[in-house]
């Protein structure tokens, strides 16, 4: 079975950090290394990832190797720092608001015989309609194009990743590049990739936040954007405006 290194970019998550253990350490089986990369937070992310990490060192219980490091701000190279890092087989990358099915670890070793790259299908943690529908277009939409979003937990081998460059560093949009350089590979002879139906379970609070057809209009136009050549930088003051 292949080994897993999940990597989590972190950045002032102290609300999510409980449920994102607790998710982890059900994991059956475990992964073998968990890398959490804080980005520069300001709330007590930070205190809390090392609370928890100090509370499995004295047993040293844990079969999971718990690991913290920091960097710059910025998605790309927040996991590309962890990346570097990792010494599994395989690296899934996490974002902390997302949770992983109890057998995710099994899932991504299933698929990595037949694939070196590949995502989950994803689900809204809501019970609204219109985003259980965004959930479900998200999924079609990532089967037809092959392009993959950060919220659908995106694996890869250590190797692969490697041959690639990593993480472009970019601003935003850095999954949709990712999967766009994938492409390219795939289109001279590599396997497509795995599109496991297992679900994770995502946050809504962007959707709550700014209101779900606000939400879904400014993704479209951002997306659409990125898509005709405007800069990650340009897509990104609009994405935190």
């Amino acid at each position: 079975m292949a080994t897993v290194s999940i990597i989590i970019p972190v950045l002032n998550e102290a609300d999510n950090l409980p449920l994102l253990f607790d998710n982890i350490n059900r994991l059956n089986p475990n992964p073998q290394q968990v890398i959490l990369v804080d980005g520069g937070s300001n709330d007590d992310s930070i205190g809390i990832i090392q609370s928890f990490i100090n509370e499995l060192m004295p047993d040293n219980n844990s079969k999971i190797d718990w690991q913290m490091t920091e960097s710059k701000a910025g998605r790309a190279l927040q996991m590309n720092t962890g990346a570097a890092l990792a010494t599994s087989d395989v690296l899934l990358f996490l974002h902390a608001d997302t949770q992983l099915p109890l057998h995710a670890i099994d899932s991504v070793s299933e698929a990595m015989k037949r694939a070196e790259w590949g995502r989950f299908d994803v689900q809204i943690a809501s019970r609204q309609p219109t985003l259980r529908l965004v959930s479900q277009m998200i999924n079609w939409r990532s089967r037809l194009s092959g392009i993959a979003t950060g919220d659908q937990a995106i694996f890869i081998s250590q190797s692969l990743f490697e041959r690639i460059g990593n993480y472009p560093n970019q601003a935003l949009m850095e999954d949709i590049e990712l999967c766009k350089q994938l492409k390219g590979k795939q289109l001279k002879g590599m396997a497509k990739p795995a599109c496991l139906k297992s679900k994770v379970i995502t946050s809504a609070r962007r959707w709550q936040q700014h209101g779900t057809w606000r939400t879904i209009i400014l993704m479209w136009h951002l997306r659409f954007d990125y898509w005709r050549g405007v800069s990650a930088d340009n897509v990104k003051a609009r994405y935190y405006k």
